[in-house]
């Protein structure tokens, strides 16, 4: 090995530590390790800006930009209400369903967050019964096509860059079906241990709302039950707050003095009840917002937000919003808001200014949930236009010599033509992180091959493994890929493992589209924690889940997923 292979070799190692260490910022790591790969001479500055503008990494990207077109339409919203019956059992497997072919097409995080409120809302079915199912079948239907999971289309500009024509829209159909029908049908089973005993109204409403009390207010000097706080509408006093006492619980005989900073939890939906008392200010009434219309939004776990308070962050000059209520799930929220440090997943109900639908960097910082109404759906002939748009690019892709890219290409400059997608909008969509990581993944494959690493990894497959049977490295590929992702990023496994699983294939001398297979397929996989997937954590922080419900559905669910990936790999694609 060449001290330049060894150098890379060391890099990687770095680059894997350093995605486990900080694994909230993958695409920082990546840009960091491509810097470094750029001065030591491993990759040039026209390699970056060849990958950078790789076919499959374009394409990548044009779809997420369509794709949040088709997510402003009502089509989701509206099948949603038809998912609940009074069978606990056919709800579940509506939801599987229903998930799982909208993500075949869509973004799984989109499907997930289209249909999160519907879910928590209904009146027929425990609530608890049916968000991790939906977030499952989420993840599994994405392995249906080509577009169904960013993963597929990075392995797919992966393997385009190493001059392989490509995947075809439904390569992955036969494997992910079978995937698909067997997981869902564990799923469906295992949906019996979730918990059934929720408190439904209370899982949608227990907020804690910050108010404070004026100087000059006619409820100061008075009891808590004689400023008539003790009995309102849904709303419970929990809290109150004095300089540095915290008085909990709140007593009826307690009484209220000036600057007191009271703190109720219960049905956001109520808080405009705390204004008929004279003297008491919301919280996010001290930004000069109203708290007419309340926008939800959850916390991502990449968010500048996390580890910081609200006062600290400078949260309205950040996104033109102030922070009427919060709720986190699995523990307590106490204490005053704006000194509260904030974690992922917490959900956030906000009073918003005229310029927060328009800032840039909602989609980094959180899953929007309701509310928005500037710039966030599409009705009529414009919502028509962009399903039957995005149907004939498939078709035209499918059945004609046209690639996918050329259609997207099309197919944004009408979205954008008729106004169904605006220049802000796709400035706020782009995914840099994405296209980060992709095209820093693509320059490792590159410095593999400049210092002679891809081919002592060809050399050690065609040595080390000439004469053993391919399906052992198959699983071996698949394991590892599998691992990655839970202790990683989908995205980073797929592109950390990709040049290793290819090269191992070349040494080997078989074909390499069973272990490009695999890293597509085992990055696409993460059940039992809810911290490996996004949409994982979405529904653990709505469902107030536990672990063990993860690790209890999950584990069968992922163990059934590689069995039957790994049977069927080999199979639709041989070595």
């Amino acid at each position: 090995m060449s001290l330049e292979a060894a150098g890379l070799v060391g890099l990687l190692a770095l680059l894997l530590v350093g995605l486990i260490r900080f694994q909230q910022h993958a695409a920082s790591v990546f840009a960091l390790m491509l810097l470094v790969m750029l001065a030591l001479g491993f990759v040039s500055s026209s390699d970056i800006l060849r990958n950078a503008a790789n076919p499959g990494l374009m394409t990548l990207v044009l779809l997420v930009l369509i794709s949040y077109a088709l997510e402003k339409t009502s089509l989701l919203r509206r099948v949603s209400r038809f998912l609940f019956t009074t069978s606990i059992n056919g709800s579940v497997f509506r939801t599987i369903s229903f998930s799982a072919l909208a993500s075949s097409v869509l973004n799984n995080t989109a499907v997930v967050a289209a249909m999160l409120n519907a879910v928590r809302a209904n009146k027929k079915v425990p609530p608890g019964k049916l968000l991790i199912p939906l977030s499952y079948a989420a993840i599994f239907g994405g392995t249906l096509t080509l577009i169904g999971t960013s993963t597929n289309l990075i392995v797919h500009s992966m393997l385009t860059e190493q001059g392989k024509p490509g995947f075809n829209f439904f390569d992955f159909t036969l494997i992910g079906l079978g995937v698909t029908l067997c997981c869902g049908g564990v799923l469906l089973l295992m949906s019996r241990f979730l918990p059934d005993d929720m408190p439904r109204q209370e899982a949608l409403t227990a907020y804690l709302v910050e108010a404070e009390l004026s100087a000059n207010s006619p409820l100061v000097g008075k009891s808590v039950e004689a400023a008539g706080l003790r009995h309102l509408d849904e709303l419970f006093l929990a809290e109150i707050i004095r300089g540095e006492q915290l008085i909990r619980p709140v007593a009826r005989y307690d009484v209220l003095e000036a600057g007191d900073k009271l703190l109720f939890s219960g049905n956001v939906h109520k808080v405009s009840v705390l204004k008929q008392f004279e003297g008491l200010t919301l919280f996010a009434d001290e930004n000069g917002l109203k708290t007419q219309t309340l926008t939800e939004v959850i916390i991502k776990e990449e968010s500048v937000l996390i580890g910081k308070t609200l006062k600290s962050s400078g949260f309205r000059a950040r996104f033109d919003a102030a922070v009427v209520a919060v709720r986190r799930e699995g523990g307590r929220v106490s204490g005053k808001l704006g000194e509260l440090e904030l974690k992922a997943g917490d959900f956030l109900l906000l009073a918003t200014g005229p310029d927060f639908a328009s800032r840039h960097n909602l989609s980094k910082n959180f899953y929007v949930l309701s509310g928005i109404k500037t710039e966030s759906t599409l009705s009529g002939w414009r919502e028509k236009l962009t399903w039957w748009g995005f149907v004939v690019m498939i078709g035209v892709s499918v059945f004609t010599p046209v690639s996918l890219l050329t259609g997207s290409m099309y197919l944004l400059a009408v979205l954008m033509f008729t106004q169904c997608l605006t220049v802000n909008e796709i400035k706020r969509r782009f995914p840099v992180e994405i296209w980060l990581v992709v095209t820093s993944a693509l320059c490792v494959a590159t410095a593999m091959t400049h210092t002679g690493l891809s081919q002592v990894i060809s050399g050690f497959a065609q040595s080390a493994l000439s004469g053993q049977p391919a399906l052992f490295t198959l699983v071996g590929v698949f394991l590892l890929t599998y691992v990655l992702t839970e202790i990683i990023t989908n995205n980073a496994a797929a592109a950390l493992m990709f040049p290793i699983a290819y090269n191992l294939a070349q040494g080997m001398g078989v074909n390499e589209m069973p272990m490009v297979m695999a890293v597509a397929f085992a990055a696409s996989a993460s059940f039992i924690t809810p911290y490996g997937y996004q949409t994982n954590l979405m529904v653990f922080n709505a469902g107030d889940y536990r672990l063990k419900h993860f690790l209890l559905v999950g584990a069968p669910v992922a163990l059934t997923y590689i069995v039957v990936s790994l049977m069927l790999i080999p199979r639709v694609f041989p070595f």
